[in-house]
């Protein structure tokens, strides 16, 4: 037999790994709970739309262990009702991904009540949700914030997004500071132009399809592969942010 020693490092599996995914029943977030499930953790998901919750659940327990929670994190109270029900199904939280996010758009034009609900969700409930995930973590824990690319382009036209999101940047730098001494990573990934139901209207299905079929779209499940390695290396070491491009632009 071959001595395979040097040749790789063993790497950590998911299997019984507790998980929260919030923003887990569609586009991006729904694609990490399905991987996930599939590689043994159990999934505990939410999201704002029942009919979602209901279709993202019936995938995950065709491919493994999940239940969740149609919920609007914009309303404080949600969190602490999103976090009770979670407790009683996982019994404790190994993995936060923190995802939930809606589309965001130029300041100068968004009523000033939809601002607020934009912030509400891209930013406060980021931060709200972590703390309580932080709240039931051990050492050994992961906590994964799902970001943009948004961040580093901050294009015009989406100025409450790129707030949010390069918000969200400089947030994960400094609690992966906080967080390392006690054995809880914390990792960013920055996912590029991506197809989902967050593209509709500009980009409806065929669209969509077309432009990842000519790699000038990102699929959810690549931002999934990239949360399980990000998930699935060495205690010792830390994949503190991870890129995920289109091969090519998009128009």
């Amino acid at each position: 037999m071959p001595e395979l020693s040097d040749a790789h490092t063993a790497q950590p599996g998911l299997a019984g790994r507790r998980v929260l995914v919030t923003g887990g029943t569609t586009g991006i977030g729904r694609a990490i709970a399905v991987l996930l499930a599939s590689e043994g953790a159990r999934v505990y998901i939410c999201g704002r739309d029942p009919r979602h919750l209901d279709d993202a659940l019936a995938r995950i327990c065709e491919v493994g262990e999940g239940d969740g929670i149609s919920i609007d994190l914009a309303e404080p109270q949600s969190i602490d009702r999103l976090f009770k029900a979670a407790d009683a199904y996982l019994g404790g939280l190994d993995v936060a991904v923190i995802n939930a996010a809606v589309p965001a758009d130029a300041l100068a034009e968004t009523p000033m009540d939809d601002l607020h609900y934009q912030i509400a969700v891209d930013f406060t409930a980021y931060l709200a949700t972590t703390k309580a995930a932080l709240d039931r973590m051990e050492a050994g824990s992961d906590v994964v914030l799902i970001g943009s690319m948004s961040a580093v382009s901050q294009g015009g036209g989406s100025s409450i997004y790129v707030a949010a999101k390069t918000g969200i940047q400089g947030f994960a730098h400094s609690l992966r500071q906080e967080m390392g001494e006690k054995d809880i990573k914390v990792g960013l990934i920055e996912p590029g132009f991506t197809g989902a139901d967050f593209q509709y209207p500009d980009y409806p299905p065929e669209k969509q399809r077309e432009l990842i079929d000519a790699a000038q779209m990102l699929r959810a499940e690549d931002i999934a592969a990239a949360t399980h390695f990000m998930l699935t290396q060495p205690r010792r070491t830390a994949v503190s942010l991870i890129r995920v491009e289109t091969r090519l632009d998009h128009p």
